[in-house]
């Protein structure tokens, strides 16, 4: 084994230890740790474990098992017994429900478990399905430069699968799909694959699979949007139409349940089961600003910047390629959260841990090939 195996060997074990830290803070988490979130996904949990796929109906008139109200007599909720004054569940005149507010993959998710023992298990496969990934970047590397970013960026990642991630339910889920969808948009720009239609199509219907974890999730497709129609209008080629659409029709499967959730809580596939401060217009908020400003998802946001600008001087096609979608993504969401009323710990960071995968991974591949042929073709010695 040569040098670079061994440090590969050093940094895989490193990741382990993180894991294992990682995996004994969850083993002491709690279910029922007082957040009206965390309850309101064990009902959705529970509604599917109950009724199958008849748990898409919300209505809080099916808690006649008392599941919610007994769980939020638990942690001396003070109208724990009356249904009008429920958490997160939002009256809707058109349905006449008082329905759950978000998209049911997050429950869903959760009911894969056995009810009582369902979060620890959800962020176990979670970390270690970062751990996969991270380890799958970290054996790409070619050159001591990318071992060292790898390993960094591998660190980085298992730690942010406690901290903020475990400040939502719907972030765990997310981060799994943020890591897949990050490798294969990287291979749609730098890979050597001629099957660029279904690369698309399943980073497509990853991104709409994301939205039935967190409605906002909705915005990371943006930049891919905006990105193939861009392309379509410089080239108006046949093939860029075929991309738009692929990842498009791919979307709208991958989003399909929260649309059926929408339909039977909210009355319409396209109408909202929010309500409240989640849909007021967009405003700047001087205090929403400084809190992102000073919050580690801004300094993850900024890496991404920077990163990007890196990408784009690296005087390759491709790589300008991969720096103009993550920029234009990271743009639109950042306008989005940055005029959303409220902030949270967790907000920004799908579309930072998407942005940074995909530069991670298009990085990794555009080094080790610059790698490769400076191997093939080493430069004359001077005289």
């Amino acid at each position: 084994m040569g040098r670079m195996g061994v440090l590969k060997l050093l940094c895989a074990i490193g990741f382990l230890a993180v894991l294992a830290s990682n995996v004994w803070t969850i083993s002491r988490w709690s279910e029922s740790r007082g957040v009206y979130d965390d309850i309101c996904y064990l009902r959705q949990a529970h509604l599917f474990q109950k009724y199958g796929l008849d748990g898409f109906n919300t209505d809080i008139t099916r808690d006649d098992d008392r599941f919610l109200s007994g769980k939020l007599k638990e942690i001396s909720f003070p109208d724990w017994n009356d249904p009008t004054k429920m958490p997160c569940h939002i009256w809707n005149a058109k349905t006449n429900k008082r329905a759950l507010q978000y998209p049911p993959g997050t429950g869903f998710a959760l009911a894969l478990f056995p009810s009582g023992f369902q979060v620890i298990p959800l962020y176990a496969v979670a970390n270690i399905t970062i751990l996969a990934f991270a380890l799958f970047g970290l054996f790409r590397a070619r050159e001591p430069a990318s071992l060292a970013l790898a390993a960094v960026f591998g660190v980085a990642a298992l730690y942010l699968m406690i901290n903020p991630t475990k400040a939502s339910y719907s972030v765990a889920p997310t981060m799994m799909v943020c890591a897949v969808a990050g490798l294969l948009t990287a291979q749609l720009f730098t890979g050597r694959s001629s099957h660029r239609l279904a690369l698309l199509a399943l980073v497509g219907f990853l991104i709409g699979l994301s939205v039935n974890f967190r409605l906002p999730n909705l915005f990371l497709a943006a930049g891919y949007c905006l990105y193939l129609a861009g392309a379509f209008l410089l080239a108006r080629s046949k093939e860029t139409f075929l991309q738009g659409v692929s990842f498009g029709v791919a979307f709208l499967i991958g989003i399909a349940p929260t649309l059926i959730a929408n339909a039977i809580n909210a009355g319409s596939p396209f109408s909202t089961t929010y309500g409240g401060v989640d849909v007021a217009p967009p405003e700047l908020n001087s205090g929403v600003l400084l809190s992102y400003l000073v919050d580690v998802q801004f300094t993850l946001l900024a890496i991404s910047a920077a990163w990007t600008a890196w990408l784009w001087r690296f005087d390759q096609g491709r790589a300008r390629q991969v720096a103009v979608l993550v920029a234009i993504n990271l743009a639109v969401n950042l306008i989005f959260f940055m005029t959303h009323p409220i902030f949270t710990p967790y907000y920004i960071i799908p579309i930072d841990m998407l942005s940074l995968w995909t530069l991670l991974f298009a990085t990794l591949d555009l080094r080790g090939e610059r790698a490769a042929d400076s191997a093939a073709f080493p430069q004359p010695a001077n005289a």
